[in-house]
């Protein structure tokens, strides 16, 4: 009698057990969700360098399943034609023929659509992104330094084509001629798919690929000797990191 009442004991206390569990359980799930996000990502493109550019997004929660988007993104945009070159004096690097930079400032509003929400602190969320919005585009000249008569005094200064390429020993110094920029007007679109892959609630970490396709009002000269394109479509990959809550 008293081991039936023992084993009733224990298998009471057992689905108790179990049901604190349970509801532990559905509370975790229920902590991952989030209202709001906002991450900052280093992207690479194929219209960009090493580093294409930095991008800032801001995202707040509509339903379930949707989120509303504000987002920044600062690029280094450069011709197709464009090629690294070492000079024969310095071996310094410079990219010939180039006489412009073209820096894009892309401001975009859109939308991050659930497909697939990741459990609490395992597996990986999915997002579809859609985004577009204006485009300014900062027009800054690409300086040399160059010796004219092959001695030891250079100057520096924006890229023409009556610069020889044994004459130059490098680029300018970092961001001159900065001021001197003119300004491009246009917008952007871009359509891609976001993993985040972070282990902690409060923190983002992911990565996001897609497509983007920048366009200006007129052709941009980046280097005098080749076409001057107005389009520029890209394929990117952007790592990125940040908060929510």
């Amino acid at each position: 009698m008293r081991r039936m009442c023992g084993f009733k004991r224990t298998k009471i206390l057992t689905l108790l057990l179990f049901s604190v569990c349970f509801i532990g359980f559905g509370q975790t799930q229920d902590s991952y969700e989030y209202q709001s996000e906002f991450i900052w990502g280093i992207s690479k493109n194929t219209s960009g360098g090493l580093i294409g550019g930095f991008t800032l997004k801001k995202a707040r929660k509509l339903n379930d399943r949707v989120f509303e988007t504000f987002g920044l993104e600062i690029m280094n945009v450069k011709h197709p034609q464009e090629v690294r070159r070492n000079s024969i004096i310095t071996g310094n690097f410079f990219i010939y023929g180039k006489s412009n930079y073209l820096y894009a400032f892309r401001f975009q509003y859109g939308r991050d659509i659930i497909l697939y929400k990741k459990a609490p602190y395992q597996g990986v969320e999915i997002k579809a992104v859609f985004a577009a919005g204006p485009s300014l585009g900062l027009i800054a000249p690409y300086y040399v330094e160059y010796s004219p008569d092959g001695g030891f005094q250079t100057f520096r200064t924006q890229y023409n084509l009556g610069i020889p390429p044994d004459q130059i020993w490098g680029t300018g110094y970092l961001f001159q001629g900065l001021g001197e920029s003119n300004v491009a007007f246009g917008g952007n679109l871009k359509a891609a798919l976001n993993f985040e892959t972070g282990a902690i609630k409060s923190s983002v970490l992911g990565f996001e690929v897609g497509t983007l396709l920048d366009a200006y009002t007129k052709g941009i000269e980046l280097m005098p000797s080749a076409e001057k394109y107005a389009v520029y479509p890209t394929l990117f990959i952007t790592v990125f990191f940040g908060s929510r809550k």
